[in-house]
């Protein structure tokens, strides 16, 4: 019999074995299932965490958990990726709670489908990802990154470049007690507890809770980041390789904002950030009087970013026969967020009087409305959002085997922007304003209250998809043929008039439109959105340990809720989603000592979305600029001689190009045919190095990031420069000298090991703008870490 064969006999017998041990799921579980990642009879190859083999027809790249505990503690999940080929991620302050900025291969974090355990997670409106949302990295037991197209089942509307996956841990078989403690760079404190009952009953149910608190001073200006995080999971095998798991994840920040400068601000004061004060005019009789004088845009305390998150995961596999087996993974999130604001509002406001006869509303309590009164104005959204994939999968035989999945991902977004008063010092009565009773509304003249907008949608998607996968010439040739058929609807409304990206809440006159017809007044309208999405590939073994691979896929992003409420209502239609074509070339070779990869790559990206001047309109909107192209080499090398030495290195080109210029009014357009992408670097290169030596590892890793645009045209007055940032990390194992623990380790990490100053995190416009702002790069930054486990 042909060893590949065999092989993946042996595999499947010991399929049980694995999926009961611990280990843990990466995509959905049918997609898990599918391509028996999980289901190998040998551990798989990888070099110091940092590589994975891989052994899929597409450009992917994995980092396992021994990568990730080398990483600062409580470290963004997305920071972990930012060495792989392809990704470039700005963490906004050294431990991540700021969150960041992601792209890969050119496509914004707003085009790349993000999901833990197959859920998927970009927000449902605008398709934001939010880094310091995201699981303990304690709890992750990989990362994948599909560089170019997402997997056939993936239930995402969003995904024009590929997607990321978390996996978390399952819990122990064992009991267990662990505790990860550090201390660090500006008053950093933050501790992770861990427990785990073991296997308990006569079913071996397991489960684990664990819950970690972060607290740091920014690294510039006055101001705090906290956060709370919970988990818990419940897991229960079943026969054989079959299981169900229940997971609760809970995460709760309280952050300042780090002030974003302009790129001429960078140069002269690159320290520069918010107020410490709220400057408001001395109170009389406890009145804060008329402020026409006073701004606290920039206070720090109102410069904030609250979020509540959480979301409830179920994966579950029922073997309904030896060929035919049934995945379900339901799931509920929750959000509530928003990022702070300032609105200095005169007591005579047209939103204050509404339809009312009033001469205006007595703001401040001073017995007339003749006075400018600052407000606290956060735009909030609140999402519930419930899910299901649901997939069959029919193996023919042990070459062949087909799968069918449904995904059903339903919604509701609420986005509103309820105004609340400041105390005397300037601080917010409630962090969410007066969202549903958090904190007192501002009453308006007509019984109702001030805001800043308020609409609420529906994002609902249906999805079928299909796959084969078929093994042929023994083995040495894998076939995958797949699709996926989104069909997604958009419910709008509106409760607002509009006009462009401005909403006036009221219920007296609307607002005068320069251009007629570009009003939208409140209302509710339906899109929908589908395609058939092709997924191919072809994966050759001409010898052993090398691979040669070819993946061909269609990926879909359909329009944003900003995109289309910005857009005049009659003509909304005129809106198309976002479309794309990868295509990927590649060849591995992967032993137990050298793990390399390079792969060709090119997307033809259609009908992107972005502000600019409509000709027909006569403003600007949201609206198709054209194509653009994207092509580029990635390339990435893990090797480890045995002697506890291993090395890391990556390294990507990408050249993008637009196909037309951008109008910015009726007779000018930005000249950005054939311009680079703004904030995408042409070359980035990473890698690692570390020697373990009795008790004790060391690690250094380095990241270059070539120069980067501001602007779309390539104007040279926004070239950000390039930098590279090296960091430290040092381990000592304590483990059997402490009495009584399992596991005890001292950690020291060092980020921005020689103290570069840069900007991480870009804005971006169209053309020049001199009020463009950017994220400063954090600044040396030293942690210690002791672990320990009973």
């Amino acid at each position: 019999m042909n060893m590949n064969k065999l092989w993946r006999y042996a595999t499947t017998a010991l399929a049980g074995t694995m999926l009961t041990s611990g280990v843990a799921m990466a995509q959905s579980t049918g997609s898990q299932k599918f391509e028996d990642i999980v289901v190998t009879g040998k551990r798989t190859r990888d070099i110091g965490g940092a590589i994975q083999a891989e052994t899929v027809a597409k450009a992917r790249s994995t980092i396992s958990q021994e990568y990730i505990e080398r990483q600062a503690a409580g470290q963004s999940a997305l920071q972990q990726i930012n060495l792989l080929p392809a990704v470039n991620f700005t963490n906004n302050d050294p431990y991540g709670t700021s969150g960041g900025n992601l792209r890969i291969r050119g496509f914004d974090g707003n085009r790349i489908a993000l999901t833990v355990d197959g859920v998927p997670l970009n927000d449902t409106g605008n398709y934001a990802i939010f880094s310091n949302q995201q699981l303990d990295p304690e709890l992750l037991s990989k990362i994948t990154v599909n560089l170019g197209s997402t997997d056939v089942d993936s239930p995402t509307a969003a995904a024009a470049g590929g997607t990321v996956n978390f996996s978390m841990i399952n819990a122990k078989t064992n009991p267990g007690l662990d505790t990860v403690t550090s201390f660090g760079t500006d008053e950093f404190f933050r501790i992770f507890t861990r427990g785990d009952t073991g296997e308990i009953g006569p079913l071996g149910t397991r489960v684990f809770g664990s819950a970690s608190y972060t607290n740091y001073n920014k690294f510039k200006g006055p101001g705090q980041l906290e956060k709370k995080q919970y988990n818990a999971q419940f897991y229960q095998p079943l026969n054989g390789s079959d299981f169900v798991s229940i997971a609760f994840h809970y995460n709760e920040n309280r952050n300042n904002f780090i002030r974003n400068l302009t790129l001429a601000q960078f140069l002269a004061t690159p320290n520069l950030d918010n107020d410490n004060n709220c400057i408001r005019p001395t109170p009389v009789n406890g009145t804060v009087q008329n402020e026409s004088t006073t701004t606290c845009t920039n206070y720090y305390n109102l410069r904030i970013n609250p979020s509540n998150t959480g979301n409830i995961r179920v994966r579950s596999k029922f073997s309904l026969t030896d060929k035919l087996t049934l995945t379900i993974d339901p799931s509920f999130q929750y959000v509530l967020a928003n990022g702070g604001g300032y609105t200095l509002v005169q007591e005579t406001d047209a939103r204050l009087r509404g339809a009312s006869t009033a001469a205006g509303v007595d703001l401040n309590g001073d017995g007339d409305t003749l006075d400018n009164v600052g407000l606290f104005s956060p735009n909030n959204t609140n999402t519930r959002r419930y899910g299901v994939i649901a997939g069959l999968i029919w193996e023919i035989n042990a070459d062949h085997r087909v799968r069918a999945t449904y995904t059903y991902d339903y919604g509701r977004h609420r986005q509103t922007g309820e105004f609340s008063f400041l105390d005397q010092y300037g601080n917010p009565a409630s962090v969410f304003g007066g969202k549903d009773g958090w904190g007192p509304k501002v009453r308006t003249a007509d019984g109702r209250f001030l805001r800043g907008r308020d609409r609420f949608s529906i994002a609902e998607l249906n999805q079928f998809s299909v796959e084969y996968r078929g093994d042929y010439l023994n083995g040495d040739l894998t076939a995958t043929v797949g699709a996926r058929i989104p069909q997604f609807k958009r419910q709008l409304n509106q409760f607002c008039f509009q006009i462009a990206g401005t909403a006036t809440c009221t219920t007296g006159a609307p607002p005068t439109e320069t251009v007629p017809g570009t009003r939208n007044s409140p209302n509710r309208v339906e899109v929908k959105y589908d395609k058939v999405l092709p997924n191919v590939g072809l994966l050759y073994r001409p010898f052993e340990n090398a691979q040669i691979f070819a993946s061909y896929a269609q990926t879909l992003s359909a329009p944003r809720t900003d995109n289309l409420y910005n857009y005049p209502r009659a003509q909304v239609g005129k809106l198309k989603p976002e479309t794309g074509e990868s295509f990927d070339l590649g060849v591995r070779y992967q032993t137990d000592s050298l793990i390399s990869s390079v792969t060709v790559w090119k997307n033809n990206f259609q009908n992107r979305i972005q502000s600019s001047f409509d000709q027909d309109l006569g403003i600007s909107v949201d609206r198709q600029v054209g194509d653009v192209e994207l092509k580029g080499v990635d390339a990435e090398l893990g090797y480890s001689p045995g002697n506890g030495f291993t090395a890391y290195a990556s390294a990507s080109y990408n050249d993008s190009s637009y196909k037309r210029n951008i109008p910015l009014s009726a007779t000018t357009f930005a000249a950005t045919a054939g311009k680079r992408l703004a904030e995408t670097p042409e070359w980035t290169y990473g890698g690692r190095v570390e020697q373990k030596i009795g008790r004790f590892r060391l690690g250094l890793d380095g990241k270059h990031v070539a120069d980067r645009y501001l602007f779309d045209d390539n104007d040279p007055r926004g070239t950000v420069p390039s930098y590279q940032v090296f960091n430290a990390d040092a381990n000592v194992d304590l483990s059997g000298i402490v009495p009584g623990t399992k596991k005890v380790e001292l950690q020291v990490n060092v980020t921005n090991l020689f103290d570069k100053v840069y900007l991480g995190s870009l804005g971006s416009s169209t053309n020049f703008s001199a009020t463009t702002t950017s994220a400063v790069g954090a600044p040396r930054t030293v942690m210690v870490t002791l672990k320990a486990g009973w």
